[in-house]
């Protein structure tokens, strides 16, 4: 019998793998996805699920959010939580580009300003911040620098001149998870992220100017400072080889670890440790310094835009309100406080092509939004919208505070370079009033919005089941990609 013929509603957009599926499995799975997104899922995704759901300390569900799609070990847009008394960490969980993650940032521009200068606009960005396969910053680290990153993040950027002391409270973990220590990441890593801080990368990773078209939620919008008709800013991008180095070798470690642990698992991409245990101790200090290398790049990041719009519009960024509405990861481990079995428990979420959306109240989120939850942000493809959402109770109860992160893959990159012609992606760009620069034609033909899922039904799966509400839709004018 087929997996799928196994899966029972709860609720509408809501599914269940019974616990029974594989006798491995301590809970059962959960999916949030609309019932045509459930008829295409690939099944591999689904096995993946249910695979995480026998990992050991898994509390509640293993979760598949509505951009789910098949991963390395954990699949992408999954969540697990594990409990730090008996349960486990895995890199796989994490992913590769660790803190790979979405940074949003409003202006009071308007759309008639901002137009005549666009392709000014793209061309001072692309300029500005190095993109593209390998990409090298701008500026040159020291080993004590590449240290104090990976221990610091966002705040060793504030502290050298890049951005306002007031950007740290709008981002995740205010920029810096407490429990990064550089010693734990390789010399490897290091000299793979000391070139490349301040870029952009490759694949998905973009820089966007958007316009605010519409508002869902007038209150919450209002909250968040976001106005219909002005221009925001839209940052994606991770850890860059640092990063990869970070979870490439800690994947080696675990594949001893599990073995030496007697850890049986169902896929060996699941490698991982108990929590207490010296691996995954290291692990959680490498990928949070992994974490901070990330934050540090967003915030360059932003500083480099900044510096380009007041060179184009001869104002200053203040001026033009360039703040922060908010930063989140969406490949990370964190350590929090969860409600499980009728008890607050600690635990290691795992969110993988995830994005937090803490619920009204949580300590961990900034006073300004305190009793309307966390800004969510779910980025579209480079000829979709994207969209901002926020935190909601019903997150809190059923997903550990979890919600989508985009439109997630349909198609392969390989199989995207064979199906669509970059020529043709541009046109098509260019007829919805789209401009355009890219480091490499074959990076336009791989992210062609056609290989993506419909965020559209993303948000609105979301938004349905309550794990996030819709606040406002962001329009594509412009964008960069490496």
């Amino acid at each position: 019998m087929s997996v799928k013929d196994q899966i029972t509603e709860i609720r509408e957009n809501v599914w269940e793998i019974p616990s029974s599926y594989k006798k491995e499995m301590r809970v059962p799975g959960r999916l949030y996805l609309s019932k045509k997104s459930l008829d295409e899922l690939e099944v591999g995704a689904i096995n993946q699920v249910a695979n995480v759901a026998c990992l050991p300390g898994i509390q509640n569900y293993s979760i598949g959010l509505p951009d789910i799609h098949f991963g390395y070990g954990f699949s992408i847009g999954g969540v697990g939580a594990f409990s730090t008394r008996n349960g486990v960490i895995s890199p796989g969980g994490v992913g590769f580009d660790i803190n790979c993650g979405v940074r949003l940032v409003r202006t009071n521009l308007t759309e008639d300003e901002v137009k005549p200068k666009l392709k000014e606009i793209v061309n001072g960005l692309f300029e500005n911040i190095p993109s593209g396969v390998g990409s090298k910053g701008k500026i040159r680290l020291s080993i004590e620098d590449i240290d104090n990153v990976l221990d610091f993040g966002a705040e060793w950027a504030i502290e050298n001149g890049y951005g306002f002391e007031e950007d740290l409270k709008f981002l995740e973990e205010n920029g810096k998870m407490e429990d990064a220590d550089s010693s734990k990441v390789s010399d490897k890593a290091k000299k793979r992220g000391i070139p490349q801080l301040g870029s952009l990368g490759s694949g998905n990773h973009f820089l966007e100017v958007q316009k605010i078209e519409d508002i869902y939620n007038d209150d919450v919008a209002k909250k968040f400072k976001l106005e219909p008709g002005t221009i925001a800013l839209m940052i994606h991008t991770g850890s860059r080889g640092c990063g990869h180095q970070i979870c490439s070798d800690y994947l080696r470690l675990m594949d001893k670890a599990y073995k030496h642990h007697s850890l049986k698992l169902p896929d060996r991409q699941l490698a991982c440790a108990p929590w207490e245990s010296i691996e995954a101790q290291d692990y959680f200090k490498a990928m949070a310094a992994g974490a901070n290398y990330a934050w540090a790049n967003r915030q360059l990041i932003l500083h480099w835009i900044r510096e380009t719009f007041e060179n184009i519009f001869n104002r200053s960024a203040e001026d033009m309100d360039m703040s922060v509405v908010y930063d989140v990861a969406h490949n990370i481990a964190k350590k929090e406080i969860h409600k499980t079995k009728n008890t607050n428990m600690e635990v290691i979420v795992h969110r993988k092509g995830a994005t937090r959306a803490f619920g009204p109240g949580r300590k961990e989120i900034p006073n300004e939004y305190k009793d309307i939850g966390q800004p969510v942000i779910i980025p579209g493809t480079m000829g979709t919208s994207s969209y901002v959402l926020h935190g909601t109770q019903i997150a809190m109860d059923e997903t550990f505070g979890s919600t989508a992160h985009g439109a997630g893959r349909k198609l392969g990159r390989s199989a995207a370079k064979k199906k669509f012609s970059p020529e043709d992606v541009e046109k098509e760009l260019e007829k919805n009033g789209i401009l355009i620069k890219a480091s490499s034609k074959p990076v336009i033909a791989e992210e062609s919005p056609n290989a993506y899922k419909d965020v559209d039904e993303v948000v609105t799966t979301a938004d349905s089941t309550g794990i996030a509400k819709l606040v406002a839709k962001l329009k594509p004018l412009a964008v960069t990609k490496g």
